[in-house]
């Protein structure tokens, strides 16, 4: 059975792409098969013909490109459908709520659990990225929590590493708590070259949060090394047995 995780944020900008990117390079040097997924991306663009050589396989020219997405189909296999891998993809960065709206589309959570099915046929493990925070709205009543609820996956709340985290990080795991949902433990992803008293609030988060941290990616504009720091984590989340994984995706 394939097994998955849902990758949560503090805020937008936080490093949820990163650590998306850094677990999916962790299970495949571990020889797992993996896929990413982001569900909702804004702030796509049209794909361009002096762009299709890097793209080749997942895109044509005039497709809806979103640059976190099309770095997750990097890394996703093959036979991993883009639309599947990005069920919903708006050209307006906003709000997911306000760019579907202008498009004059419905973000259904239920589409985006058949696309996920369809991505675990063909994989191992599925990382899915959601967008902005646990609440980010994706709808006039609905909001990322739903997709992560039906989806029914163990979250890993990313968080952002920057004057006022404790707040975010203390807020997102209580909304996550009142839920079904398993906590697997939280990401810390360090925002700025120098964050004042970063391991005094990599302790306060540790006594605070009540859940394990996973792994902390450190400030780089490279990313290269990130899977070294999340090998832990990937083993962490998905050496698990598969009957603990995962929720009900039955349509």
């Amino acid at each position: 059975m394939t097994r998955g995780a849902f990758i949560a944020g503090t805020d937008t900008d936080v490093g949820k792409t990163r650590v998306t990117l850094a677990l999916l390079r962790a299970l495949q040097g571990r020889g797992v098969k993996a896929s990413g997924m982001k569900p909702v991306a804004t702030g796509c663009r049209s794909l361009t013909a002096r762009e299709l050589s890097m793209f080749a396989g997942f895109y044509a020219v005039g497709d809806m490109i979103n640059d976190d997405v099309a770095a997750i189909a990097a890394l996703s296999p093959p036979e991993c459908e883009r639309t599947d891998i990005n069920p919903y993809c708006f050209d307006w960065g906003v709000s997911p709520h306000i760019a579907a709206n202008r498009a004059g589309v419905r973000i259904e959570p239920e589409r985006i659990a058949a696309a996920y099915g369809r991505l675990a046929m063909h994989c191992d493990a599925v990382v899915v990225e959601g967008t902005g925070g646990w609440f980010a709205p994706i709808g006039e009543l609905g909001t990322m929590a739903d997709v992560a609820q039906r989806l029914g996956l163990p979250v890993v709340l990313t968080v952002g590493l920057r004057l006022g985290c404790l707040n975010h990080a203390l807020l997102s795991v209580q909304a996550i708590g009142v839920t079904n949902l398993k906590l697997a433990g939280w990401i810390g992803s360090v925002l700025a070259p120098y964050m004042p008293a970063l391991e005094e609030n990599l302790a306060t988060l540790d006594s605070m949060l009540g859940v394990p941290r996973l792994a902390v990616l450190p400030y780089s504009i490279a990313t290269d090394a990130d899977a070294s720091h999340v090998v832990a984590a990937a083993a962490a989340l998905f050496d698990e047995p598969a009957s603990d994984r995962g929720g009900d995706l039955s349509l």
